[in-house]
């Protein structure tokens, strides 16, 4: 039996008609099911990757953490945050002042990825292919559109940026643990499809909301895990307690199949793979 064996039935159980999904610990991919090289639409697993982009801007000076940006009184962070205000879509107004509420915001992400490309002199998706996809060997992701919510990948690829959260190299580790710290805590908020979290944990780019009743990443996942989930229907968490991460990308959207099928898979994963297990 292995962590990822039901995925099998959810073409026949949930009308998925296409699955692919690794299991990554520190010694590399652990386990896949089917197709890892067949491309997929990423959803909001976007976000992952831009935020890495941006964190590696920082690191190299082209911006900071604390710069004006967005709204008034806004800044790199709270737009990373999902704080500045905006509202979800990409031509949100303004809802609320910068630091009160979480707002998952697509244009929040837009709006930082167009400083972004103002402050570095470089389009954001060259610095993303240039400053990520390649030095990190992600030959088959690509953007296709908003830096939010556009890009296409594979299991190969995503499993491959799996093993550089578990493991560092592109960014520095104290980078990388900036990142998946809760940004503004206590802050309430919604996550689409999925509803009010009070608080809804997010760091710079990274959910960090695992761990509480009802997500979809599963009962058993720490609170340490991080990651984030696509309407498409993909997901990838890293739960640095157990030592493990998932990818898992799927064609058919988001919706109630995905919040029954999705925390099996995480228990499975943990189960099999986590450290505890081992």
């Amino acid at each position: 039996m292995t962590a990822l064996a039901d995925l099998a039935s959810w073409r026949e159980i949930w009308q998925v008609p296409n699955t692919a999904a690794a299991v990554i610990t520190a010694d590399g991919v652990a386990e896949t099911f089917g197709d890892p090289d067949r491309q997929y639409e990423l959803a909001s697993v976007t976000k992952l990757l831009t935020a890495y982009a941006v964190l590696a801007g920082v690191e190299e000076g082209a911006l900071g953490l604390d710069d004006p940006a967005g709204p008034p009184e806004a800044t790199v962070r709270h737009l990373l945050a999902h704080t500045a205000g905006y509202g979800f879509e990409s031509d949100a107004p303004v809802l609320t002042r910068p630091g009160t509420k979480r707002i998952y915001s697509n244009r929040g992400i837009e709006v930082l990825t167009a400083y972004f490309a103002e402050a570095a002199g470089i389009t954001f998706e060259s610095y993303l292919v240039e400053g990520v996809l390649e030095p990190l060997g992600l030959a088959s992701t690509e953007l296709a559109g908003s830096p939010a919510y556009a890009a296409r990948s594979t299991v190969t690829d995503l499993a491959g940026f799996v093993r550089e959260l578990l493991n560092p190299r592109l960014l520095a580790r104290e980078t990388l643990d900036a990142a998946v710290t809760v940004q503004f805590p206590g802050l309430s908020g919604i996550l689409p499809g999925l509803g009010r979290f009070e608080p809804l944990d997010w760091g710079l780019g990274f959910e960090r909301n695992f761990g509480r009743p009802g997500h979809w990443a599963g009962t058993t996942i720490s609170r340490s895990a991080f990651g984030h989930f696509g309407a498409a229907g993909t997901l990838l968490w890293v739960d640095p307690d157990s030592g493990v991460g998932c990818v898992c990308l799927t064609d058919r959207d988001f919706g109630e199949w995905a919040k029954q099928a999705w925390p099996a898979l995480g228990d499975a994963v943990l189960r099999e793979h986590g450290r505890t297990s081992r």
